[in-house]
């Protein structure tokens, strides 16, 4: 009787062992579900943010063509969009040292050249919070500036001269990445070499921290520090993704010689490095007509990466051929395809629709590339890889991205490679961690989950009107209700965000009894920030959903960043915005929103006032958390 007893407890213990082992498989595979979609939407939301881009270069064409209807200032304004008119002062080549110093600055004192001690002094600065005083900056721009004035388009470098050349990725202005590289590698020397690849800036909080110690670093080690252009190094994506905000929040008097000066030291930025004469690094990728020789000879500080889509839909036209501005042409159509570009899996080359610009580049394109000149492997960024790096074309293509957390704490790892004189690449993962230690593995998930669902929630806000119209041709009765396959097509239709939309169904909106879905429901826990009550409904969701774009245009034209524009300024470039978009509004109810936002009538508009009124606000949920449907095992 005790061996049976025994014999029936250990079949009980193996069939709790397989029931566990089954819900925890179930419990990951649901984990690994919502980290996909999550990933997925963050990824979407990214690529349509540049697609928007793309939008409003289109919109500085169009004013190009309409500039007669800005009331007589229009050559001056476009002239002010599309090419920031330089301050005379900066033409002075020691006008830095006009600027005093107070006794009661504290933060680092530069000399030039820079020295190591100069160097340990910002990163002890920055880690302790503090600011380069505006004088330092400026000093270290211009000598940033000289120095990548003698530099070629492509630099060559060689491992003969060093034991190992590290390959960083985007860094997106997260200084704590920066410095856990430095601390895990070493900081830039003669034996440590590095390749920085782009976009340093926006986004993060730290760019400008960030670009100096590049910078301070180039200056210091010349031969051993290099810098390849991304595309966030151009001045009207830093008024999209934050770093002129940064900048001239930081430097509220000289903000704008600032800028400048980072205008023209970006341009100026190399836009490849070579290794060995087998490792290709470029930020973003290639095309069927990339041509490196032809790359390295032309003037790249007087070609901006940022394309107006009239020449890339075009790109491919016979008759640019024949055109005399051809080479102009050609020049930024390089130029935009190594910084713009992504690979993909299919041969072939065919135009970057999902970022707007550039191009998706196959094997086929990689492997002519590298036969072509003698190169073995290309190394890239631009792409957000949740390892940190990612192989594809057989090896061929490495892509490395240094921002870990770069869409939410625990979103993804950083990573960078090194190459020795084997030149075989050898991969370093971390992850900046300040909270997620503290989580469990379902707390991270959720926190990046909630993240996720709020953006994706303020998509469908600012598309409310075409939505809802899609919604509706489906609803012939008026139910307010539609299928769920009925929903999930009107969704891809307006947004084009290729999600798992039936996926997601259950976290942004609910069913009714029948099991159809009742769509008005997508919309009901938003709310606008502070609404103006003269502002019709038409016209305050095209302001919601070009807010950004809107808001680009007029820190433009406010030339001394004061946060003001006169009526006149926005009464003419609305007028011609939502005639370039298609929107019918009529002049009244512009004007009506010019005055009604003059709040203390003297002729201007307070822009931050303004943008805040035209914001979208979760109004049911915590803002630090939004519910979201559970898991198996979830109590």
């Amino acid at each position: 009787m005790g061996c049976g007893a025994s014999v029936a407890t250990e079949t009980q213990e193996k069939r709790a062992a397989v029931l566990i082992q089954r819900w925890y498989r179930r419990y990951m595979a649901r984990l690994e579900m919502r980290r996909r979609y999550t990933w997925n939407i963050f990824q979407s939301i990214e690529y349509a943010g540049e697609q928007d881009q793309l939008q409003l270069s289109s919109f500085f064409s169009f004013m190009l063509d309409n500039f007669t209807q800005l009331s007589g200032n229009g050559p001056d304004l476009i002239s002010q969009l599309l090419d920031p008119v330089v301050d005379p002062w900066l033409d002075r080549e020691t006008c830095y040292n006009l600027i005093h110093v107070p006794e009661s600055y504290i933060g680092p004192r530069l000399s030039f050249p820079l020295s190591v001690s100069d160097t340990n002094a910002l990163l002890s600065a920055f880690k302790e919070q503090q600011t380069l005083h505006a004088r330092y900056v400026l000093q270290l721009l211009y000598e940033t500036k000289k120095l990548l004035k003698q530099m070629p388009n492509i630099v060559h470098l060689s491992t003969s001269y060093a034991k190992e050349i590290t390959i960083c990725g985007d860094l997106h202005g997260r200084l704590d990445d920066l410095l856990l590289i430095f601390y895990k590698n070493g900081l830039p020397s003669a034996e440590t070499q590095y390749v920085f690849n782009g976009d340093f800036v926006d986004r993060g909080k730290k760019s400008i921290e960030v670009v100096i110690l590049l910078f301070a670093y180039l200056l210091l080690y010349p031969d051993y520090m290099h810098l390849n252009r991304g595309n966030h190094e151009d001045h009207i994506m830093n008024l999209r993704y934050g770093f002129t905000k940064e900048v001239m929040l930081k430097y509220k008097t000289h903000g704008c010689e600032i800028l400048q000066l980072f205008q023209d030291v970006f341009s100026l930025l190399p836009l490849a490095t070579v290794i060995d004469g087998k490792i290709l690094i470029v930020h973003g990728g290639i095309s069927d007509q990339t041509d490196l020789d032809f790359l390295s000879s032309i003037e790249r500080h007087k070609v901006s990466g940022f394309t107006p889509p009239t020449i890339l839909k075009n790109r491919r036209t016979p008759s640019l051929r024949c055109s005399s501005s051809y080479s102009t042409l050609l020049c930024l159509l390089q130029i935009v395809d190594i910084l713009w570009s992504d690979p993909k899996t299919q041969d072939g080359c065919s135009p970057n629709t999902f970022r707007g610009g550039g191009c998706y580049f196959g094997p086929d394109v990689t492997q002519k590339l590298l036969l072509q000149h003698g190169l073995q492997l290309l190394i890239r960024s631009h792409e957000c890889k949740q390892e940190g790096y990612e192989l594809c074309h057989d090896g061929k293509v490495i892509t490395i991205f240094s921002a870990s957390n770069y869409y939410e704490e625990g979103s993804n790892r950083g990573a960078y490679v090194k190459l020795g004189r084997e030149l075989v690449p050898r991969f370093y993962q971390y992850q900046v961690s300040r909270t997620t230690r503290k989580l469990t593995l379902t707390q991270r998930y959720r926190a990046a989950e909630g993240s996720a669902l709020r953006a994706l929630k303020e998509k469908l806000f600012a598309h409310r009107a075409e939505l809802i119209a899609g919604f509706q041709q489906y609803d012939q009765n008026n139910t307010g209700c539609v299928s769920v396959s009925e929903w999930a097509l009107v969704l891809e239709a307006v947004l084009r965000l290729d999600l798992p939309w039936r996926t997601l169904r259950p976290h942004l909106t609910r069913l009714a009894r029948d099991g159809s879905v009742e769509y008005q429901s997508c919309f009901e826990d938003m709310g606008p920030g502070t609404p103006l009550p003269q502002v019709s409904p038409n016209l305050a969701e095209t302001l919601f959903r070009y807010r950004t774009d809107i808001e680009i245009i007029f820190n433009i034209m406010d030339k001394d960043h004061s946060g003001l524009i006169s009526i006149e300024e926005f009464r003419h470039t609305w007028r011609l915005f939502s005639a370039h978009l298609g929107v019918d509004i009529d002049d009244r109810a512009i004007d009506d929103l010019a005055r009604s936002i003059d709040f203390n009538k003297d002729g201007s508009i307070d822009f931050t006032e303004f943008l805040e009124a035209f914001r979208v606000v979760h109004k049911l949920e915590n803002k630090d958390q939004l519910p979201i449907g559970k898991m198996d095992g979830e109590k």
